[in-house]
C-alpha cells in the first residue's frame, strides 16, 4: 500500500451522496449513496444492511466495480471495508485522488438492462491503433459489457470487443466496463460465443 498517496488525499473533498449500488452474495442489487469515501473503504447509506463481514461488490461511480466486505451498521446505512492488497489498492487509491481532483462526476444509474453471464468467457479486444489483447468477458448485457484485462485503455477510448464495436465509460477492479456502440439484439445474444470471437 502507498502511504504517501494516502496521506495526500484530503477526504473532506470525498464527495458525500455519491450515488452507487452493492450486490450481495444472492446477487440481489441495492442501490445506495456514499459518504467518507477513503482508498480503505466507505459508508453506503441505505435501507439493506447486510451482516457483518459479508462479501459484497461495490459499483461506485467512475471507480466502478469494487470488491469488499461488510462492515459496522452506522445511523442509516453500515460500512464497508475495500477487499484489496498491493498493485490493486494502488490503483485503486490512484483513481480516487483523481476522481476527487478532477471532480469528476461520478453519479451512477441502477443497470438498465439484465446481465448474463456467458458460457465461452475468452475474447479479444482491438485498439484503435490496432493492437489486440485478450480479455475475459465477466458480464455482459444488451448495451455494455464488463471485462476483465491488463491493458486498461483510457475512458471515452473506443473499441472492438470481438465483433461488437464499443468505448470504454468505467474502470473495472480489473479491466474496463464497454458500452456498445449498438444495442444487440436478440439474434446477437443467443449466438453471443459467435460475437465475442474474431
Amino acid at each position: 500500500m502507498s502511504t504517501a498517496l494516502a496521506l495526500e488525499i484530503d477526504h473532506t473533498k470525498s464527495p458525500e451522496g455519491l450515488g452507487a449500488r452493492f450486490m450481495l452474495p444472492d446477487q440481489s442489487e441495492h442501490p445506495c449513496r456514499v459518504s467518507n469515501l477513503s482508498p480503505e473503504g466507505a459508508t453506503f447509506l441505505t435501507h439493506k444492511i447486510p451482516h457483518l463481514g459479508v462479501p459484497i461488490v461495490a459499483y461506485i461511480g467512475e471507480l466502478g466495480r469494487i470488491e469488499a466486505l461488510a462492515g459496522p451498521a452506522t445511523d442509516g446505512g453500515f460500512t464497508i471495508t475495500f477487499s484489496l492488497t498491493g498493485p490493486r489498492l494502488e490503483r485503486l487509491q490512484q483513481r480516487i485522488k483523481a476522481m476527487l481532483a478532477a471532480g469528476v462526476d461520478t453519479s451512477v444509474s441502477p443497470r438498465r438492462f439484465m446481465r448474463v453471464e456467458p458460457t465461452e468467457k475468452l475474447s479479444q479486444i482491438t485498439l484503435p491503433d490496432g493492437r489486440v489483447y485478450r480479455c475475459e468477458v465477466l458480464d455482459i448485457s444488451i448495451a455494455s459489457a464488463a471485462i476483465k484485462t491488463d491493458v486498461i485503455p483510457g475512458l471515452g477510448t473506443f473499441l472492438m470487443l470481438g465483433r461488437m464495436k464499443g468505448r470504454v465509460v468505467r474502470y473495472l477492479d480489473q479491466g474496463v466496463a464497454v458500452e456498445f456502440v449498438k444495442q444487440l439484439d436478440v439474434f446477437q445474444m443467443r449466438n453471443m460465443s459467435d460475437e465475442l470471437r474474431v
